[in-house]
């Protein structure tokens, strides 16, 4: 058995997770206190009892999907369970980083405050949305991306999820009108999704720079063959300079499909995924026939876990 552990991005939050870890398992309230104490907010009551409105404001969502998932990993390894690969989508990478140990928990957590402050305040201020776009060949919506800046519009590709699964980004009136273009050329289905930004695209630069300088404060320890970046789909090595590459991470489409398809070459036949929602399950479910697939994001979904690796309970 060869595992891979992968944590989701922003958007899957919902208020509520990780609770019923945190009330069952110390190793899951420590993880809380810690990454609370370094940012000096109640992470564990932000994501339990805040609004939805107000967990999915950037500046939380980040700090809470990551400590989550966190918290629900180090359950995981009190029963023994662990990777040897791990990947994250775009905010996921970070936790990726920590349990790899290239970056601490307490380094992690503060680069995403850092990350998720700048990614919320160095904006244009206008209005932007975020699709998901089913069933159209990548190519065809690069191209009606395309014909839509060149008529000054801002709409761009954020998230290659995997086949025929691709997030695009832009202002609120031009993700309006491309929703119904898309439709119109044979898009089985557009989602508008639970983002508050243009992540992954142009319209951070001003974010990536501000967030370069933060980065230059943090202590990296990299090891190969171990975390697979967004940006392509291969594996950080010691000679990536991993400062310029979170910075570039901020404007960078997420290829997510290029990281399955270097975890299916590793010869990965299992994933788990490790914190709120289910989409890189989803994902993978898509891309990688065959796979054993698992989402924890539950105590419940641990039993099962556990109970499906002839774990003791």
């Amino acid at each position: 058995m060869k595992i891979a552990f992968m944590f989701p991005g922003q958007g899957a939050q919902f208020v509520g997770m990780g609770k019923d870890f945190f009330d069952k398992y110390e190793e899951a309230r420590v993880v809380y206190e810690k990454a609370s104490k370094v940012v000096k907010k109640d992470i564990a009551k932000m994501c339990f009892e805040s609004s939805l409105e107000e967990l999915s404001n950037t500046i939380n969502t980040q700090l809470a999907i990551s400590t989550t998932s966190l918290a629900i990993l180090a359950v995981l390894k009190k029963y023994g369970i662990t990777s040897q690969i791990d990947v994250g989508l775009s905010l996921g990478e970070y936790v990726a980083l920590i349990n790899s140990e290239i970056l601490t928990l307490e380094e992690g957590i503060k680069l995403l405050e850092k990350r998720s402050y700048f990614m919320a305040h160095k904006l244009p201020n206008e209005k932007y949305s975020m699709i998901a776009v089913m069933g159209l060949d990548t190519k065809i919506i690069e191209q009606v991306c395309e014909e839509q800046q060149k008529q000054g519009r801002f709409v761009e590709p954020a998230n290659y999820n995997c086949l025929g699964q691709t997030v695009v980004t832009g202002e609120e009136k031009a993700i309006e009108e491309l929703t119904i273009n898309l439709q119109d050329i044979g898009a089985k289905k557009v989602i508008k999704l639970n983002t508050s930004g243009p992540f992954h695209t142009s319209k951070l630069e001003t974010a990536s720079k501000c967030y370069r300088q933060s980065l230059d404060e943090a202590n990296f320890t990299i090891k190969e063959n171990r975390v697979i970046k967004n940006i392509d789909g291969s594996f950080y090595s010691k000679t990536d300079n991993i400062r310029e590459i979170l910075a570039k991470h901020i404007i960078s489409p997420v290829r997510f499909d290029k990281t399955m398809e270097t975890m299916q070459k590793e010869g990965i036949d299992t994933y788990i995924e490790i914190g709120p929602g289910k989409a890189l399950s989803g994902f993978v479910k898509r891309q990688c026939k065959g796979a054993k697939i698992f989402s924890v994001q539950t105590v419940e979904d641990l039993n099962n876990l556990l109970q499906s690796l002839g774990k003791n309970i």
